[in-house]
């Protein structure tokens, strides 16, 4: 048989053979356990296979009823959800003033004012109102004409309607309507928006799904022979188009996931007992940690549907690991039970520090003011243990029960191991060159790394609310139709709270609604003001009364509906709301600040008056880039407190050093990426760079874990990580490269943040195994140089 790449004699302590591993097997039984001896749950699986495989199966039944309790949260707020203060006035301007959480917004376009059009869309606003869950309808034909002294005015569009030159007066009238335009109707004539107002139970409901789709009926039917178009948006609609995109995706990523690393295992392995034996833990840890969420109430969210493929990576690279090292072993002529065995001792260890080192990720986004990132961060640490547990007991089982006539195939293997061999000679040339000339290359790398992470800090954070929502709906498209032609789609709230000694129909009160309106009106960037004062400048443009009597006999004559989007139950608090465009937190985020300032003058005039900008567009501006930056500096964190776990476990100052480079590179490369490619640091980006810190480290951790070990029989550091790289770099591309595409099926997704999430992590893998290759090697060459012995 040749022996395995390598550039030395065996006289001068060439690697040695397949053939060679059973005798140094002995020699490494008991090596100190870097894992704390939490391998030997494998070899207590080893000796009692039965019992362990019959509670895996009772443990994958629970699983599957755990998984049939999991829901979905598709709350747009939920990355924003804290236990600030700022985050429980939103809640409760939410509650006070249901309005926007339940809006769904219709969005017309088309010839809007020719007469068939207003006609078909007068018997659509009618049937709106009909549909069961609806509380009322806001649209053009909520208009009214100037109001006469001592009744109620008329429609603003009449019954009939007009014909020939008073139809054309009519239209004028529409157009230069001041409740309309601009709010409910664009300057083109082209675009409408009818609000459709659902009862919050619907939206909390089930019911939404079949509202919303008898929503989309009740338009085809009415505007059916129209030239109209109807485009639906608004928080319900988007709510559900999360809903449907993640429970899409769970189905997909878990097959896809699954398939794409057991076809590149069957490739590689040649066999399809060894796929099964690499990828059963993994879809055993996939069933028992989604059933374990649906048992403690974990809900899927755009984050949390991120787990599966994390969950496929967390446990496949190890799987893969004691699967290809078993293997070598039966190839070299030991027993099954031994091979298994001496897996579990050698690479088993390496396997509990990589899930250490993923665990500590998912710890680290527990410094998020984000409840839904720190619950990412609580389920992926979850999914670590079970992961852990799984691989480790799961592979001798199965290894038992699948691996049938062992010597034949270790002496098939010996005469033609093409994949095996070829990625080993691979490895072999790469790591010669790189112990070669060590300091070179650690010179470049160390340059090279610190030119990316250059790049890296010019990276600002950015947020919109379309990042949450999936990007092919109609939602988003309606949404940007609103930003361009009625100045934003996205709501922006001043809530006044009324001190206990005013009424909220006197004078003073009424002045300071009227000043906090006319503010956030004369405000750039925000359009469609609404509030009482709308109401009482309407009156007053019209010659009417508007005084506090008159304002309030106009209120009690509007719907319940109506009244409670700017005024709550108890009548101790007032909304005055508007609308801002979907932009970048940056771009708003002046823009909260300056009205802010601006209303300043307002709470100084008023003392007793609570004068609040909120809203989720306004939360997100204030908070979004602070939360991303505080993610960004925590990475670096993590980088330190990795290396400084790594060296104390290898119980090596030397190995320490070596590891910060490799764990920095795929960061600070996948963080230029971005930046070349003009984009910036979101919520999705910098948790995927957080998470494959972690998870990247799995090469450097089972590579080190073997050189150690061979540093005790090798002549030299040199051969010891030639040796390593050659027995240990085959399953660590074959894994990245399953990784990889684990990660990249995510840009099949819907919603942008787990695309964004998936192919970054992707990249991160990549760049994770080259800075294992050439980084790690030679650095750690020229730290163990002159003497081999820590």
């Amino acid at each position: 048989m040749e022996p395995e790449p390598g550039r030395r004699a065996p006289s001068a302590g060439r690697p040695p053979l397949d053939s060679e591993i059973s005798e140094r097997g002995k020699r490494l039984r008991e090596p100190p356990s870097i894992g704390f001896g939490v391998e030997r749950l494998g070899l207590a699986s080893l000796r009692h296979p039965i019992a362990v495989g019959l509670a895996a199966a009772v443990l994958v039944i629970l699983g599957l009823v755990g998984i049939r309790r999991l829901e979905v949260d598709d709350s747009l707020s939920q990355l924003f959800r804290s236990d600030s203060a700022e985050f429980r006035q939103y809640e409760a301007v939410s509650k006070q003033f249901p309005s926007s959480e339940y809006d769904v917004l219709a969005v017309v376009t088309g010839p809007v004012l020719k007469r068939t059009s207003i006609e078909a869309l007068r018997n659509l606003a009618t049937d709106l109102q009909l549909i069961d869950g609806a509380r009322g309808l806001v649209s053009i034909f909520s208009a009214r004409t100037a109001p006469t002294s001592g009744r109620l005015p008329a429609p603003l569009f009449p019954e009939p309607l007009p014909e020939g030159q008073a139809y054309d007066h009519l239209v004028e009238a529409v157009r230069s309507n001041e409740i309309l335009k601009d709010k409910l109707l664009a300057s083109s004539g082209n675009l409408t928006l009818m609000v459709l107002a659902l009862a919050p139970e619907t939206v909390e409901s089930d019911r939404l799904a079949s509202v919303v789709e008898e929503i989309r009926s009740v338009i085809d039917t009415d505007l059916g022979g129209t030239d109209l178009k109807v485009q639906l948006t608004g928080v319900p609609v988007m709510q559900l188009e999360i809903r449907h995109a993640i429970e899409r995706d769970r189905i997909l990523y878990n097959a896809a996931g699954l398939l794409a690393g057991c076809l590149i295992a069957v490739v590689f392995f040649r066999r399809v007992s060894f796929m099964l034996i690499a990828a059963g833990p993994p879809l055993v840890s996939i069933l028992l940690a989604l059933g374990t969420f649906g048992s403690l109430d974990l809900r899927l969210n755009i984050f949390l549907n991120m787990m599966t493929p994390l969950i496929m990576v967390i446990s496949f690279s190890d799987s893969m690991q004691l699967t290809y090292d078993v293997r070598a072993r039966l190839i070299a002529g030991m027993s099954k039970r031994e091979a298994i065995a001496d897996a579990l001792r050698v690479v088993g260890p390496a396997c509990v520090l990589t899930h250490a080192t993923a665990a500590i990720s998912f710890i680290a986004l527990q410094a998020s003011e984000s409840d839904l990132i720190r619950n990412f961060g609580t389920a992926g640490l979850l999914a670590t243990g079970i992961a852990l547990v799984a691989v480790l007991t799961l592979m001798p089982v199965l290894s038992l029960l699948l691996l049938r006539r062992t010597d034949a195939f270790a002496e098939n293997a010996r005469k033609a191991d093409p994949g095996v061999g070829g990625l080993r000679h691979f490895c072999g040339y790469i790591a010669g060159r790189m112990v070669d000339r060590p300091g070179l290359y650690t010179a470049f790398g160390l340059a090279f790394t610190t030119l990316l992470a250059i790049g890296y800090l010019q990276l600002q954070p950015r947020y919109r609310l379309a990042d949450e929502v999936p990007g092919h709906e109609q939602a988003v498209a309606a949404s940007d139709r609103l930003d361009r032609d009625l100045t934003g789609s996205n709501p922006i709230n001043v809530m006044i709270q009324i001190p206990p000694d005013e009424k909220l129909y006197s004078a003073r009160t009424l002045g300071v609604i009227a000043e906090v309106h006319q503010t956030l009106a004369r405000q750039p960037g925000v359009g469609n003001v609404w509030s009482l004062e709308t109401l009482r400048a309407w009156l007053a443009e019209n010659g009417q009364r508007s005084d506090a009597d008159t304002v309030k006999g106009y209120v009690d004559a509007l719907p319940n509906f109506l009244v409670r989007r700017f005024v709550s139950a108890d009548d101790r608090a007032v909304l005055v709301t508007g609308r801002v465009r979907d932009v970048d937190a940056s771009d708003l985020l002046p823009i909260i600040h300056e009205l802010d300032q601006k209303l300043a003058p307002v709470r100084q005039g008023n003392p007793g008056y609570t004068v609040s900008v909120t809203s989720l567009s306004a939360i997100a501006a204030r908070n979004s880039a602070r939360m991303i930056d505080k993610l960004s500096r925590g990475i670096t964190i993590e980088v330190v407190f990795i290396a400084a776990a790594l060296g104390f476990v290898f119980r090596s100052v030397r190995v320490m050093a070596a590891s910060i480079l490799p764990a920095i590179f795929p960061v600070v490369a996948t963080g230029t990426l971005l930046w070349l490619t003009d984009d910036g640091l979101r919520f999705a980006s910098v948790v995927a760079l957080t998470v494959s810190l972690g998870l990247g480290l799995s090469a450097t951790i089972h590579f080190l874990n073997r050189m150690t070990l061979d540093l005790a029989t090798m002549d030299s550091p040199e051969l010891a990580i030639e040796h390593a790289t050659v027995q240990m770099g085959p399953p660590l591309i074959l894994t990245t490269v399953v990784l990889s595409c684990a990660f990249a099926i995510t840009v099949l997704s819907n919603l942008p943040m787990l695309r964004l999430f998936g192919w970054l992590s992707a990249l991160a893998m990549l760049f994770a195994l080259i800075a294992d290759l050439l980084i790690l090697r030679p650095s750690i060459a020229l730290l163990y140089r002159r003497n081999h012995v820590n």
